[in-house]
């Protein structure tokens, strides 16, 4: 059985791609950085299931626990197959006026240095076992330019065309890096937000509906899949078309 590391697989997302996986006979390293009680949850539901998962605290903006954490997981569970960068920290909304460089390397910490220490902790055993897929969770703010959360577009950007790269360098090596970009899934962060702001963005998706977790979780499981061996360096939106308009 080949194991699956998702980062923030213990909420939202990440705990439909966690139980996704492991569905689709994955064993699941579901990573948390502090919701123990979320991490423990999603793994009951999966061995509940029949399927093999466990819980792993680390925080993934540390290099030091990065690396510690893909030892355990091999001895735990087995050597990491898949990584699944979807682990993010705040994103607020700041005028441009008032936007620092920290708040850029904030999320570029995130979304281009995580993924790198994850990747050069288990590249040199993917390439000794010809194995290894990538799947990166990005947004399409790249494409919509949301105002005031430049350092969150650019940083999301950042990641698609770190993809990109990665595709070309890492394909000699049979190792597959692609792209899932999510739309607007309201959650709990967003209870409050006015009404006609959701009517707003729903006026401008193809299927006037919003997406969910289960919709990422599927595009995720089919690039992770057998049937997808040949993709690599693609962006797959999720959004109920919104970017096609």
């Amino acid at each position: 059985m080949k194991t699956a590391l998702v980062t923030g697989g213990s909420r939202s997302i990440g705990a439909e791609i966690s139980r996704r996986l492991a569905r689709d006979g994955w064993a699941v390293a579901v990573n948390y950085h502090s919701d123990r009680e979320c991490a423990q949850s999603v793994v009951s539901e999966i061995t509940a299931a029949g399927g093999v998962a466990g819980a792993f605290r680390f925080d993934v903006t540390e290099r030091s626990q990065v690396a510690t954490a893909t030892e355990e997981i091999t001895e735990r569970l087995s050597p990491v197959d898949l990584i699944v960068n979807n682990a993010t920290g705040p994103q607020p909304f700041i005028p441009i006026e008032k936007q620092t460089w920290q708040d850029y390397l904030d999320q570029l910490t995130f979304f281009v240095k995580a993924p790198l220490d994850l990747l050069q902790c288990v590249l040199p055993d993917w390439r000794r076992r010809k194995s290894g897929c990538i799947i990166n969770i990005g947004s399409e703010v790249v494409e919509m330019g949301n105002p005031q959360l430049t350092h969150y577009v650019a940083a999301k950007g950042a990641m698609l065309a770190m993809t990109r790269s990665l595709a070309n360098e890492l394909g000699a090596d049979g190792i597959p890096v692609n792209l899932v970009a999510p739309g607007w899934i309201p959650g709990k962060r967003h209870e409050g937000l006015p009404q006609a702001m959701r009517d707003e963005y729903l006026e401008r998706t193809a299927f006037g509906h919003f997406v969910d977790g289960r919709d990422i979780a599927g595009a995720v499981a089919f690039l992770a899949s057998p049937e997808a061996k040949n993709i690599t360096g693609q962006k797959i939106s999720v959004n109920a078309g919104r970017t096609l308009l």
